[in-house]
């Protein structure tokens, strides 16, 4: 059974302040995309579809592509403003991009099978990609997305958008919400939409979900849901996000969380790059990866 990861790097980057993406994390010009799709063929995924700008394809092609295609099936699919459903326009003045949920629609022509959707500039880890290639080879009608203790996903340069995770005992998801500004602040975890402080070990997404093939009409159907409110209320900057999309699935056929130990990494701000460097070339020293990562 094919595996097919859905790649999302189609952003801004806003933050970052560049094309983060595409941005070397080691000597030999490694991506984060890189590790990830190394981890991903190692635990069995063997197709990666990048969601990318119109008009990105050859500097993709010639900063990333060209290494990803010796080792596994890769296609690229483009996230446009104009992708709308029949009876939808682009409002006057936008912009940025529909969102991660968006991405993925303009990604479904391409995936045949059980799925996963990640986002380009994170570092998720082997395990994450191990247990979620184990539970989508299994039969069942469940989707599933892996989550991270919070205390193991901030950056120590400024804020971090997180969805908070609400889950049953039986390790089924009930919720997710975004919160948008998650810090340590004075030793606690802080969000400015929460008067409480954190837990370290709160579950949060990373937008690592798991899908079944039947989540493909649960996205087509949330999206024109989208357009019409959402995007009524702030035209010029709401996004689709993934959990919406999740949040329709969690009731029927339900959402397993898979918990993992890694600690994130990811280049939201300029000044993380030196810090993932660094703990990715700890990481091959360990040798959790080889010393040349496409050896």
């Amino acid at each position: 059974m094919s595996l097919t990861v859905v790649v999302l790097a189609a952003g801004l980057g806003s933050r970052f302040g560049g094309e983060k993406q595409t941005t070397a994390v080691d000597d030999a010009g490694n991506t984060l995309l890189d590790y990830s799709v190394h981890d991903a063929i190692t635990a069995g995924f063997d197709t990666v579809v990048c969601v990318i700008a119109a008009g990105m394809d050859e500097a993709f092609e010639a900063r990333v592509g060209a290494r990803l295609r010796s080792h596994a099936r890769l296609v690229y699919a483009h996230q446009s403003l104009t992708d709308l459903p029949a009876g939808f326009a682009v409002p006057d003045g936008r912009v940025k991009p529909w969102g991660t949920a968006h991405a993925v629609l303009c990604a479904l022509p391409y995936v045949d099978g059980p799925f996963v959707a990640i986002n380009a500039d994170d570092f998720y880890g082997h395990h994450a990609f191990s247990v979620m290639a184990d539970y989508l080879s299994a039969p069942g009608e469940v989707h599933a997305m892996v989550g991270y203790r919070l205390v193991n996903t901030l950056s120590e340069h400024g804020s971090v958008s997180r969805g908070v995770c609400r889950v049953s005992d039986s390790g089924r998801l009930l919720g997710v919400h975004e919160h948008t500004a998650i810090r340590l602040v004075d030793g606690r975890i802080r969000s400015t939409q929460s008067a409480e402080p954190f837990s370290p070990d709160t579950v949060v997404s990373l937008n690592f979900w798991g899908f079944r093939p039947s989540a493909a009409a649960a996205f087509e159907a949330a999206f024109p849901a989208f357009l019409r409110t959402g995007v009524a209320r702030d035209p010029l900057t709401a996004e689709f996000y993934l959990p919406a999309v999740a949040d329709d699935l969690v009731d029927d056929p339900g959402v397993q969380v898979l918990t993992t130990p890694d600690r994130w990494m990811g280049l939201t701000y300029a000044a993380d790059l030196p810090i993932v460097a660094g703990r990715l070339a700890a990481l091959r020293a360990q040798g959790v990866y080889p010393a040349t990562l496409w050896s």
